[in-house]
This record gives structure tokens, C-alpha cells and sequence, in this order.
């Protein structure tokens, strides 16, 4: 068997579900009745997350500045049967409890074999841009600050091996971003969520100078920018009438527009040690996308305003890592991507993850790799990556 005993599964990517009281606990008392709350519905409210459906009566709900948000577990379904999945838990009560307590959560990572987790936000979104909506700006920065402190001392702090730790930032406010991630830095952060791409979410696109001070903290800490599927706010629809599955199929091409974009970008020329990781995107396309951008550059260039002396290649296998949950394609061909640009990923709770069975399942995909290079996807490149140490 090429997962060995002593292989740690190390997943760059999962998500926890905020508990009701996070902000209440940590916001001033002029914010409580504003800032984020759990309610029960009506039946009445019209849920903003951006589905404008009804919250069902009897359903729990985020309110914020009076705005209902009811997709509470964002898909918290880990151990439910396939027939039993659908798109939202209703209640706390509909998700087990490793969704949204810590100590739970280590005991399932213990019962699917996975040593470490990187936990993205749920309610307010993977990269924390729910709070630009907030109208009230101190509110808004006390918001993402207050879910940067519940991670850090009810997630990361009593399991300092388990959680690799990670922020969110006010990306509405660059010099309130760059001092947010200064003080995550001095916490011992690794990571921060940051947008897969800016401009949907009304910022400045990475073709322009506007994120240089930011990504030169990024660069001076070693911080990764964690861009996971989703953050930009734009997903693929094929169609209105399409059904889900079509989007769900078509996830990976966010982390491929996302790639390509920074890779034709002055990102790298000008922070050439920064380092970005794509959350569940897979990683089957980037041979393919890296032969295209290759040629692209090399009959293009010359007439663009794009760097003409680096490959967008030779910069996706020096500054970027991918991650997979189950991609044949792309361990079958891991020596064109580079073995040590893939990472591997969990995604619990979500209904992609294959919780209690993560180990068995990477047991199986692997079952014609060498050890060595198995150990660098499930372990060692996570850990160089986010300068996470065995403990």
C-alpha cells in the first residue's frame, strides 16, 4: 500500500461553520444587536446570501445590520449518505458537531486519518467578503477581526498541530488589510484567504499596483494567499435552467481562469517569493492550460502589454500550488505538473468530501505511485508551503 503508516494526511483545504455565539462574544456592546447573530426564521425573511429564496420557518439564520443570510452550513453535510445530501443544513442540529466545535472536529480528523487541516471561513464567506457589504465600516473591520480571534484561540491554540493558521482580511481597505495581516503575522498566521479574483467584488484587478503593498507583506512574512473556487463571488452558469450539477462540474475552471490571469500578470515579476495556493479547483487542467498560456506568450507577446522574457509556466511551477480531493488525471500525469506543486485536500464538511474515508480513498489513488512522491503530495509540500512542521 503506498500510504504508509507513517504518511500524515495533511488537507489544505476545509471549512468550519461559525458557532452562534462568535461575534456576540467578541464585538462592543454598542454592535450586538447589529453584528452577526443567529435568529429563528419566520418564514418570512428573504435570505441576501444571494439566493434570494425564503428562509423555510423553523430554520436557524445569520442576521447582520437586519439583513438575513440563511445559508448557515454552506454545505455542512459530512456523514450524511449521498442520498441524503442536498444543499443546506437548516438548523445546528441537522450537522454534526466536528462542523462547528474544535474538539470534535480533531476526533473526526482521527476516525479519517487526516493529521492537519486549513480551515476557510463558512458565514462570511471562504475569503471573509461578506463584511464589504456591512454599511457600517468599524463594523465591519471589527467583523473580520473578531473571526480572526475565534480561530485563533478557540481552533488553532489548543490544537497548534492540527490547524494550519489562517485569516481573513478588509480587503475593502489596504492599509487596514495590511495592518490586519501585520498583527496575524505576529499571531504565527501561515495563510490568509484572499480573493481568487478581485474584480466581481467591485476591487482592482491584479493587472494593475493596487495590491503591491499588500503582497509585499505577503512576501516579506512567507504568507500564502489561499485563493479557493468561489472567493471572486462568480460562479459558471451555463445557463439559467442548467442544474447544479453543471456548476459543480465546471468548479475548477474559477482556479483556472484565476491562474491564468496571474500568471500573464506583473504579480510575480514584481513579488517574485510570493506564494498562492488554489483551493479545490483539482489539478487535471494544468498541463493543458500550462501548454496554452506557453504558446499563447510565445506567438502574443510581443505585441501585448505582458512580461516578455519569462514563461507563464516557468512562474505557475515557481510561485503557485494546486490541490485535489480525487483527480486521476492529474496524479497520472503529477511529473507534467511538477510533484511538488500538488497538494492534497479533504474538504470536510463538505459534500465533495469523502469523510470517514479520506485515507482509504487516497490509499486507492495512489496505489501506483512511489511512496515518495505520495508523501510529498499528501504531506511534505503542505508543510514546506505553510511552514508547518511536524510537532
Amino acid at each position: 500500500m503506498p500510504l504508509t503508516d507513517d504518511m500524515q494526511l495533511v488537507s489544505v483545504d476545509d471549512h468550519l461553520v461559525e458557532r452562534p455565539g462568535v461575534w456576540a462574544d467578541r464585538l462592543p456592546k454598542k454592535f450586538q444587536e447589529s453584528g452577526p447573530r443567529i435568529i429563528e426564521a419566520t418564514g418570512t425573511e428573504t435570505d441576501q446570501y444571494g439566493f434570494g429564496n425564503v428562509a423555510p420557518k423553523g430554520s436557524q439564520v445569520w442576521l447582520l445590520e437586519d439583513v438575513v443570510y440563511a445559508q448557515l452550513g454552506l454545505n455542512a453535510v459530512a456523514g450524511k449518505s449521498r442520498e441524503e445530501i442536498g444543499t443546506e443544513p437548516l438548523r445546528f442540529d441537522d450537522m454534526i458537531a466536528g462542523c462547528y466545535e474544535p474538539a470534535s472536529r480533531v476526533e473526526d480528523m482521527d476516525i479519517d486519518g487526516v493529521q492537519a487541516e486549513l480551515l476557510f471561513p463558512s458565514f462570511p464567506k471562504f475569503a471573509g467578503t461578506m463584511f464589504q457589504n456591512v454599511k457600517d465600516r468599524e463594523l465591519a473591520l471589527l467583523c473580520t477581526k473578531a473571526w480572526n480571534d475565534f480561530v485563533h484561540e478557540e481552533w488553532v491554540t489548543p490544537y497548534p498541530d492540527r490547524f494550519i493558521p489562517v485569516g481573513i482580511l478588509p480587503y475593502w481597505d489596504i492599509e487596514a488589510a495590511i495592518a490586519e495581516l501585520r498583527r496575524l503575522v505576529a499571531r504565527g498566521v501561515r495563510a490568509i484567504s484572499f480573493p481568487e479574483n478581485p474584480v466581481p467584488l467591485g476591487h482592482p484587478s491584479f493587472h494593475t499596483d493596487h495590491w503591491d503593498p499588500l503582497f509585499d507583506v505577503f512576501e516579506e512574512a512567507g504568507v500564502v494567499a489561499a485563493m479557493h473556487f468561489g472567493t471572486s463571488g462568480k460562479i459558471h452558469l451555463t445557463a439559467p435552467d442548467a442544474p447544479m450539477a453543471v456548476m459543480i462540474t465546471l468548479m475548477g475552471t474559477n482556479s483556472m481562469n484565476s491562474v491564468c490571469d496571474l500568471i500573464f500578470s506583473p504579480v510575480f515579476h514584481r513579488h517574485p517569493n510570493l506564494k498562492v495556493s488554489v483551493a479545490e479547483g483539482g489539478i487535471g487542467w494544468i498541463p493543458w492550460l500550462l501548454e496554452r498560456a506557453d504558446l499563447t506568450w510565445e506567438r502574443h507577446r510581443y505585441y501585448q502589454n505582458i512580461n516578455q522574457t519569462v514563461r507563464p509556466s516557468d512562474l505557475f511551477r515557481k510561485n503557485i500550488w494546486g490541490c485535489f480531493i480525487t483527480d486521476q488525471y492529474g496524479i497520472d500525469n503529477r511529473h507534467t505538473i511538477g510533484i511538488d506543486r500538488i497538494t492534497w485536500e479533504s474538504d470536510y464538511p463538505h459534500s465533495d468530501s469523502f469523510w470517514p474515508n479520506s485515507r482509504k480513498m487516497a490509499t486507492e489513488a495512489f496505489v501506483n505511485v512511489p511512496d515518495d512522491e505520495v508523501a510529498q503530495m499528501v504531506e511534505t509540500n503542505a508543510r514546506k508551503l505553510y511552514d508547518f512542521p511536524r510537532s
